[in-house]
């Protein structure tokens, strides 16, 4: 029987699976699993081997060092990986290397051994991938941008350790992004080098071209005949106006020592003007699949699967008529016809096939088959016959499951977590639909809290619960059924609240006029749904009218701001990293767009821009507001928390400002989001009223408090 709920620090000591790599005849499986060590309070990955029939587990990598991106040779019998290496013996020590504190690669046998480093480059490597012959692989690298490859690079940051500057120089229109800044000339090169070489071969050294930043997993394919190696990157040219993304392609010769010293890759899809990315060729080697956007100012824009037939050189776009936004990861079955992708629909990441040859020549077999729907998908991998994933929800964290590829229940092949959970009880997840702005039906998810009395809703003599709206970001995103780590809605709703998780008008998953619905009007239904479902939880009795809250981060801290220019109705708000002013907003990292998603411009449609800009109606703030904020945040400059916190303070009002010097536009840090869970859930105790929270952790000491 449950005994206890869940707190912060029991969800930081779940295990956090990752997307399984299965071998070739799908015997078994390569997973990465992060823990918390708690000593050195850090997330450590370690690879593990599971048996796809008994479910049997057994570690392939230590605990001593992180061990990420797993890639395994056509044959089953060898494992790439990245890791920075630590504390052992051999080559693959950390003093044994110049450059051990970079993340390195490492080969092993799959049936056990040491691992051995294969690489010692000074910016590491990343992304490691097989040639379908299991002779050579290929990774990506970090080189300096016309210092000559690996060697120049060498020197290059050497003299700029010497120089004693710090300066930062720019004329580009992109020069920083997320958390990092993009003025130091370091670019990705593709690498090529034997699987049992010493080293490796720079096979784009003319190439100037960013990858994808934030997360480049499953953005780079090697041909089956290995000629060729396809990958996302930015077409456009400096000053990046607009950041544009295209699909690329590099030669690799028989002989790697032939490559030109200023190759280049050439852009596949130049004849398509809007961003393309993610290929993926087909074993055969005929086809290329990749994902298409019309639009360059609009990030959310649908994503349309498209394919090139390589011999005739003749691209399809084939989901044009199919209304689903977000096609997010895809891979192809090893019988070259079948194509196995994750889209959103409806606060659900489904799997979906799609039979590549039979769609490009007839439109009617056009339309993808449903694998699977419930819950959340990870990116989908193919082998024997059979679909593996990873699956989570509301209600629980991720696993690893398998599904036949005509579909079917899935069959969980993990249970990693199941230890660390026995005893605790977890939330009753329940969805409703509520008519918000304009009749529009928008759906919700409630998470009701783990305790006997709020177990079947509202009866007679049970008062209603305080709520708490958590407000995604995005906006073009959506609260889907999944297991969120940074705000985990059980650790919400653990602390005695009832949690709605509301997919307003802006929402991915509704087809793309819902989506851009908001365009030019961010505050505008968003704020009427979240009102109405706010509304239709007073009526029904599970909500207390006076104890209701909201909190959300980036576009959901925007939307908490624009609530409190409107209604002092809730008794606190929570603004994390959230957008404040839209004119100053223009010190992010990718402006493009703006005039779309905002209304206008500092220089044209101001009235537009200032519309539903929060600080453009600050008389109307009443309502308790916490503010935190990373300072390495370059989406949403930390200026923007520090702003909206001074002038709450300037008007007298209630308010408390967290920043995490370290951390950027998510708190991910295990100490930091320990403490992050720990001042949001301590403000809404203070301002809700006595209801249960957790004992730990507790807020941060600040300026104001007494000892």
């Amino acid at each position: 029987m449950a005994s206890r709920t869940l707190t912060v620090d029991e969800l930081w000591r779940l295990p956090r699976v990752g997307d399984p790599v299965p071998a070739p005849d799908g015997s078994f499986v390569v997973v990465p699993v992060a823990t918390w060590d708690e000593a050195a309070d850090a997330l450590v990955t370690r690879l593990w081997r599971l048996d796809a029939v008994t479910g049997g587990m057994r570690a392939l990598t230590s605990a001593h060092a992180s061990s990420r991106e797993p890639a395994l040779s056509p044959d089953g019998r060898w494992l790439l990986f990245v890791r920075t290496p630590g504390a052992g013996g051999g080559r693959g020590a950390h003093g044994g290397l110049r450059h051990g504190a970079r993340p390195q690669l490492h080969r092993m046998a799959v049936d056990g051994g040491e691992p051995e480093c294969l690489t010692d480059l000074p910016l590491g490597v990343s992304l490691p991938a097989w040639f379908a012959d299991g002779r050579r692989v290929a990774f990506v690298a970090d080189v300096v941008r016309g210092a000559g490859g690996v060697a120049g690079t060498e020197a290059e940051l050497e003299r700029r350790q010497r120089a004693g500057t710090s300066a930062r120089v720019t004329e580009d229109r992109v020069y920083r992004y997320w958390d990092r800044w993009l003025t130091d000339g370091v670019v990705p090169h593709l690498f090529a080098m034997e699987a049992d070489g010493d080293s490796a071969v720079d096979l784009t050294p003319g190439s100037e071209h960013w990858l994808p930043f934030l997360d480049p997993q499953g953005h780079l394919d090697i041909s089956p005949d290995g000629s060729q190696i396809a990958f996302t990157a930015q077409r456009s040219a400096p000053p990046y106006d607009p950041l544009v993304y295209g699909v690329f392609v590099a030669d690799v010769p028989m002989d790697l020592a032939s490559v030109a010293p200023d190759a280049r890759p050439r852009l596949l899809t130049a004849h398509h003007q809007g961003p393309a990315f993610r290929p993926a060729y087909s074993p055969d080697g005929r086809w290329l699949v990749y994902g298409v956007q019309e639009q360059i100012d609009f990030y959310a824009d649908r994503v349309r699967m498209a394919v090139l037939d390589r011999p005739s050189g003749r691209h399809v776009v084939l989901t044009e008529r199919w209304d689903v936004d977000w096609a997010s990861e895809w891979a192809f079955g090893p019988d070259g016809r079948t194509l196995v992708f994750t889209a959103e629909v409806e606060a659900r990441r489904a799997l979906f096939a799609l039979d590549v040859p039979a769609a490009v020549e007839d439109e009617a077999a056009r339309t993808p088959r449903l694998i699977a729907r419930g819950g959340w998908h990870g990116p989908p991998r193919l082998a024997a016959g059979r679909v593996f994933a990873t699956l989570q929800s509301l209600a629980r964290p991720p696993e690893v499951v398998a599904y036949d590829l005509n579909g079917g229940e899935a069959r969980q092949l993990t249970a990693c977590c199941a230890e660390a959970l026995a005893g605790v009880a977890l939330g009753r997840v329940e969805e409703i639909t509520v008519p918000g702005a304009d009749g529009r039906a928008v759906q919700s998810f409630l998470v009701h809290p783990p305790a006997p009395a709020a177990d079947a809703g509202p009866a007679p003599g049970r008062p209603p619960l305080p709520a708490v709206h958590l407000v995604h970001g995005g906006p073009h995103g959506s609260f889907g059924d999944q297991w969120h780590w940074r705000w985990n809605a059980q650790v919400f709703a653990a602390a005695g609240y009832l949690v709605a998780l509301t997919n307003f008008h802006g929402s991915s998953g509704w087809g793309e006029a819902f989506t851009s619905s908001i365009l030019g009007r961010w505050g505008d239904q968003p704020y009427r749904d979240l009102m109405a479902v706010t509304d239709e939880l007073v009526a029904r009795g599970l909500a207390h009218p006076e104890r209701l809250a909201a909190a959300g981060g980036s576009y959901g801290g925007y939307l908490v701001a624009w609530m409190a220019s409107q209604t002092d109705r809730f008794a606190c708000l929570v603004n994390h990293a959230g957008v404040s002013d839209f004119q100053t907003q223009y010190a992010s990292d990718v402006t493009q767009g703006r005039n779309r998603s905002m209304g206008g411009e500092p220089w044209d449609r101001l009235a537009g821009m200032d519309r539903y800009n929060p600080m453009r109606h600050a008389a109307g703030f009443r309502s308790p507001m916490l503010v935190l904020h990373g300072e390495r945040d370059y989406r949403v400059p930390f200026d923007q928390g520090l702003a909206i916190y001074n002038v709450y303070k300037a008007m007298g009002l209630e308010a408390r400002l967290v920043t995490f010097p370290d951390e950027g536009h998510w708190i991910l840090k295990p100490g930091n989001s320990r403490a992050w869970y720990g001042e949001v859930l301590d403000w809404l105790a203070r301002w809700l009223g006595p209801w249960p929270a957790p004992a730990e952790p507790r807020r941060l000491a600040s300026s104001g408090d007494t000892p």
